[in-house]
């Protein structure tokens, strides 16, 4: 923990004198003026990351998600040119005066003779919210990846409450825990993998870590607002190299930044809804010169659908950063969120049968505190090099107390005893790119080298916590827990290489390597259970491995593309798995690291620009699955779950996406338009084989644990001018939660998720600098459930919320 602490320090001396820097600059160029505008496309799609230059001066920038940019030059009359790939470059003469902005809009035209450099034409712009990464965009490689990028801006969604349904409809195959109806805690996953608190992708923001322990513990109990956002970048197993090693890929949260073309820009949203819901986004930005600056905070609370599901969340986040020169920009940022929240407890399945409303706990309570200061740099060597680096630190806690005895009623008696379970983080972390692009056999190419360095701290207490029923989240005696007293430090170094080189105008290959060493310590104590006997251990354990890949592309013409991509993946034992003391519920001391693969296949391109698409089918091999088994106690009087390697499974399957925009099959631009998109997935995943010879009857075979069959999520879109609704309907087919596929148990803990659907009605209307927005989820009014807990927030089934409305209010000056 000293170690960490001194890395804060020192951290935090490099944030002042930054500051101090900025501060020191913030006057230069006073007497210059300022260029800025937008870049689109010719049907008036923003292109982004398109490439605006001063000819005389070569000074230049990268116009933002938006397709806007903002230069600030000497005064004169000069030459700017803007150029993007896959595009003809455009030129146009500007006579700048000092002090004063110049607006210089540029609309370029689709190069279709140069398909060596481009992706697919319009396949990386925004189509009714959903696009795809360009080969090379944001420091990082994505040829030959299956990949998707969610446009915040483009999308019918409950924003307000991280509606996970609606954000991610047009991504195929995504299974949803709902841990929460207020989106606090964000449960993705595909492919078969578990989603519970989405450990199975690396989660970033703005491209560094947020999840507890990206190593030991890569929970993620902070999930970034979606009001808040302007774009999540979703790359499936083939990201593993660039990103971190998880067999889910990489979830990407960016931000928005402050608006280029004002120096200063007000937005308010408030939201009230169903269940005593109150949502309260507020954000300031703009640029200054050569300042960009973007902050908000949100306040949200609830009482929630059923009994005892009340919540209070606070998240705010400060950005600043500065363009130095046409080659240095250097940026600060700073996360702060805390949230508390009341839990109810699961239910049996007869429970919920009678009434999912119910809640037979008032004690459960948990809450979370998220801090993470970031320093960032970008460096342009010369016109074909770049270079990056992004600094970060976690400091973080999150705790958890009530009652999780498996008998689950009347578990109101303020007298009985509560579980308290406390972590506290204390991470650092960097990652630095640098890609080149030149020229092999006359062929262009991008290279890709990155480094990085982590080091992670987790302090896990556990044991009887003051009795009552309020939120009380301290020890009654600290120094010395009744159940156990651990820290985790974790220490990982990785290098990786990506080189993507065009054979031909159609064909491109992309291999990949990874080099990742991991080193894994426990140090602490815990109290056995039956003889209450006190046990001291200390161990390490460390790996380093290599990892390959490699993708290919295929241009079938300028508006289709082919791709495959086959990528090694590794996932560590985490710290939850090999340290859990709850009732009935052990843990097999020898649990192995998981190791194997994704393999993709797949045709995506735009027709005519009114058909959207992506078909692709995909393997997944899983191997040294940890799952949960039945075994008998010592005594022989209980079934005791025990989590385990279970044995090896593989998922194979399609996902597919389409869109048709109706209003456009005659290309023209119509003022109204309506489109129809869906998304299917299917997924076959079993055990294939078991480590244990006792078991290969009882799960070979089997479906794996929460791997839905289907996922289908569809809907219809509406808009003219200002206004826009959406009707989406979702359906996701049964799943099991244990590796024996049992229907369902006495107690709740494990069984089915019955297959269920849902319908969501969305609607939005702005006129002039108002929004007006409707959001109707489950508008059916079902009941469902999409979790089963085996401890906290109590054993059982955890109901999904019935029918709810909100209506939001919005400004923007």
């Amino acid at each position: 923990m000293i170690l960490c602490m001194n890395y804060v320090k020192i951290y935090l001396l490099i944030l002042l004198s930054c500051f101090w820097t900025l501060g020191t600059f913030s006057n230069v160029h006073a007497q210059n003026a300022t260029i800025s505008g937008v870049i689109t496309d010719q049907n008036g799609a923003p292109i982004s990351g398109a490439s605006v230059r001063v000819y005389e001066s070569g000074k230049g920038v990268s116009a933002n998600s938006e397709g806007k940019f903002t230069i600030v030059h000497a005064a004169g009359k000069f030459s700017l040119s803007a150029s993007s790939v896959g595009y003809l470059s455009q030129n146009q003469t500007i006579i700048l005066q000092k002090g004063q902005t110049s607006i210089v809009n540029f609309s370029l035209n689709i190069d279709t003779l140069r398909l060596n450099e481009v992706t697919i034409a319009g396949q990386y712009q925004d189509q009714n919210g959903i696009r795809r990464l360009a080969d090379v965009e944001n420091m990082a490689i994505y040829a030959g990846k299956k990949n998707e990028v969610v446009v915040l801006g483009g999308i019918n969604a409950n924003l307000a409450t991280n509606n996970s349904r609606q954000i991610y409809a047009k991504v195929p195959g995504v299974n949803i825990i709902e841990n929460d109806a207020a989106g606090i805690q964000l449960g993705i996953a595909t492919r078969g993998l578990n989603p519970n608190r989405t450990t199975e992708f690396n989660a970033r923001q703005n491209g560094y870590d947020i999840s507890a322990d990206p190593i030991g513990y890569p929970e993620s109990y902070y999930t970034p607002p979606a009001e808040a956002i302007d774009r999540i970048e979703i790359v499936r197993g083939a990201a593993s190299l660039q990103y971190g090693t998880q067999f889910g890929g990489l979830l990407n949260f960016q931000f928005k930044k402050g608006n280029t073309a004002k120096k200063f820009e007000f937005t308010t949203r408030q939201t009230g809804g169903t269940y005593g819901l109150f949502n309260s986004f507020n954000s300031v930005g703009g640029q200054v010169g050569k300042l960009n600056y973007y902050a908000f905070f949100i306040h949200k609370q609830g009482d929630g659908w059923r009994q005892n599901t009340g919540f209070n969340v606070n998240t705010g986040y400060a950005s600043v950063s500065y363009q130095f020169s046409d080659a240095l920009k250097v940026g600060l940022e700073f996360t702060s969120m805390g949230y508390l929240m009341q839990q109810p407890g699961g239910l049996t399945d007869a429970e919920f049968n009678e009434n999912p409303r119910a809640s037979y706990r008032n004690r459960n309570w948990f809450q979370a505190k998220w801090n993470m200061p970031v320093f960032t740099l970008d460096y342009q060597l010369d016109e074909r090099t770049k270079f990056n680096i992004r600094a970060y630190g976690l400091l973080a806690q999150r705790g958890s107390i009530g009652n999780i005895v498996n008998l689950l009623k009347d578990k109101t008696d303020t007298t009985q005893r509560r579980q308290l379970t406390y972590d506290h983080y204390h991470n650092f972390g960097t990652e630095a790119r640098l890609l080149h692009r030149y020229a092999l056999l006359s062929k262009k190419a991008s290279l890709l080298v990155g480094a990085r360095y982590y080091q992670g701290n987790t302090h896990r207490q556990q044991g009887s916590g003051f009795t009552g029923s309020n939120a009380n989240f301290e020890f009654p005696n600290p120094s010395k827990l009744d159940e156990f007293d651990y820290r985790f430090p974790s220490y990982n170094a990785a290098f990786f290489v990506e080189n993507v080189l065009w054979l031909t105008d159609k064909i491109s290959v992309t291999p990949g390597f990874r080099y990742e060493y991991i080193n894994s310590n426990s140090e602490g104590y815990s109290y056995v259970d039956v003889t209450n006997q006190l046990l001291s251990a200390k161990q390490q354990n460390v790996r380093h491995f290599p990892l390959f890949g490699v993708g290919v592309n295929y241009a079938v013409n300028p508006q289709a593309e082919l791709y495959f991509n086959i990528s090694q993946n590794y996932s560590p034992v985490n710290y939850a798995d090999i340290l859990v003391r709850t009732p009935n519920f052990q843990v097999d001391p020898a649990l192995k690291d998981v190791t194997g693969f994704n393999a993709d296949l797949g045709f995506r391109g735009n027709y005519k620009n009114w058909l959207n698409y992506d078909v692709s089918a995909y393997y997944l091999d899983y191997n040294n699955r940890i799952g949960i088994i039945r075994i008998a106690s010592a005594d022989g009087l209980e079934v005791i779950r025990y989590r385990t390697n279970v044995g090896r499974s593989r998922s194979v399957g399609v996902e597919t996406f389409g869109e048709i925009n109706f209003s456009r099959i005659n290309h023209t631009s119509p003022r109204n338009e309506l489109s129809l998109f869906g998304s299917f997935a299917y997924t076959n995943a079993i055990y294939t084989q078991a480590i244990n010879p006792l078991l290969e009857t009882l799960i070979v075979g089997k479906q794996v644990e929460y791997a839905p069959k289907t996922i289908v999520r569809t809907g219809l879109t509406f808009q003219q001018k200002g206004f826009r609704t959406t009707l989406q309907f979702a359906r996701t087919s049964q799943q099991f939660t244990d590796a024996y596929n049992s229907l369902q148990t006495a107690d709740g803990l494990v069984g089915e998720i019955p297959a269920y659907w849902l319908v969501d009605l969305t609607a939005n209307y702005r006129i002039r600098k108002l929004d007006f927005g409707l959001s109707i989820n489950n508008l059916t009014n079902n009941y469902y459930f999409t979790r089963r807990a085996l401890g906290f927030p109590g054993p059982g089934i955890i109901p999904a919320d019935a029918r709810s409305v909100s209506l939001t209010i919005g400004l923007r000056i």
